[in-house]
């Protein structure tokens, strides 16, 4: 049995069993790690995305990643994935606010938000929003393979604008 001394050591202990594909060791670590210091807000980003993304419980993924948010705002790891939640779930006001931080966040990757903000324009159909939001992604990416992605996001908005425009009728006397 191993002792760990600290809860860094402890969180350590579980991002490497995270890693390793071993979720049930890592959640068992991490919840330890939360009923121990509940502002240990990593601990809280980390349980946040095990939920979402292995056990699918949208409700306390939220929990968590809010949780995280509140505690450690300076955090840029945290925002990407609870953005990616609420956009998920098509939650329009939570968007705008996590947004609105992450975008003043240093270290946040800001393609990636400006990417889900127009996601969750183009969700709602808010066609003109979600092409500025895509143009912002465009014109801060570097990595190629973003790049193309939001290219191609870029394309499908403008596809569906103009077959919106294409239905439309007039009526004159």
């Amino acid at each position: 049995m191993n002792t760990y001394y600290t809860i860094e050591e402890k969180y350590l202990q579980a991002t490497d069993k995270l890693n390793y594909g071993k979720t049930p060791k890592a959640l068992q670590l991490l919840n330890e790690i939360v009923s121990n210091d509940p502002l240990y807000a990593r601990a809280h980003h980390q349980l946040g995305k095990i939920y979402y993304y292995d056990l699918e419980d949208y409700q306390t993924a939220g929990y968590h990643f809010k949780t995280c948010m509140e505690i450690e705002p300076a955090f840029p790891g945290n925002y990407f994935h609870y953005l990616h939640l609420v956009v998920f779930l098509n939650m329009e006001k939570q968007v705008a606010l996590i947004a609105e931080k992450a975008l003043i966040t240093p270290g946040v990757d800001i393609a990636e938000i400006y990417d889900l903000l127009g996601l969750s324009a183009e969700k709602n159909r808010h066609l003109e929003k979600a092409l500025k939001a895509y143009n912002k992604a465009f014109e801060i990416v570097t990595e190629k393979s973003d790049r193309e992605k939001i290219e191609d996001s870029i394309k499908r908005v403008t596809a569906k604008m103009q077959l919106n425009n294409a239905y439309r009728y007039t009526l004159v006397e």
